[in-house]
C-alpha cells in the first residue's frame, strides 16, 4: 500500500480530496453524537454517584441490580467505549502513520471493546442474576 504524501499546495488549494470522504463524516458525527449522549447521561451517572456515597456493597448491589439504573448505565458503558475509541483515533492520527497507525488502532479498539464488554458483562449480572 502506497503512503500518500500531503504537500503544503496540496491542503492549500480546497479542491484537492485526500483520505475517505464518508469515513471521516461518520467519525465526525459520531464523535458529537456520542458526546451529546454522554451529556444527557451525565444525570443519571451523577445520581448513581451521589445515591451510592459512602454505601456499602449491598446498597451498590441494590441500586445497580434495579433494571431502570444497571440497563442505562450499561448503554452509557457502550457509548462510552465508543466516544473512547474515536477520542483516542483522533490523537493516534495526529502522531502516528502507516503500519504503526493501523496496530495501535486496532489495539485501540480491541481495548475499548474489553472495557466495554467487561463492565456491561458485570452490569447485567447484577441486573439479572444479583
Amino acid at each position: 500500500m502506497r503512503e500518500t504524501v500531503i504537500t503544503r499546495d496540496m491542503v492549500a488549494n480546497p479542491k484537492t480530496a485526500y483520505g475517505n470522504k464518508k469515513a471521516s463524516t461518520r467519525h465526525f458525527i459520531t464523535q458529537r453524537l456520542t458526546g451529546a449522549i454522554n451529556i444527557a447521561f451525565l444525570v443519571l451517572l451523577l445520581f448513581v454517584v451521589v445515591r451510592l456515597a459512602g454505601q456499602d456493597r449491598l446498597d451498590m448491589v441494590a441500586v445497580l441490580g434495579n433494571g431502570w439504573i444497571g440497563l442505562p448505565l450499561a448503554v452509557l458503558l457502550v457509548i462510552v467505549a465508543i466516544h473512547m475509541r474515536n477520542g483516542m483515533r483522533d490523537v493516534l492520527e495526529d502522531y502516528f502513520a502507516g503500519s504503526l497507525y493501523r496496530l495501535l488502532m486496532l489495539l485501540n479498539t480491541l481495548f475499548c471493546i474489553l472495557v466495554a464488554v467487561a463492565g456491561v458483562a458485570a452490569l447485567l449480572k447484577l441486573v439479572f442474576w444479583g
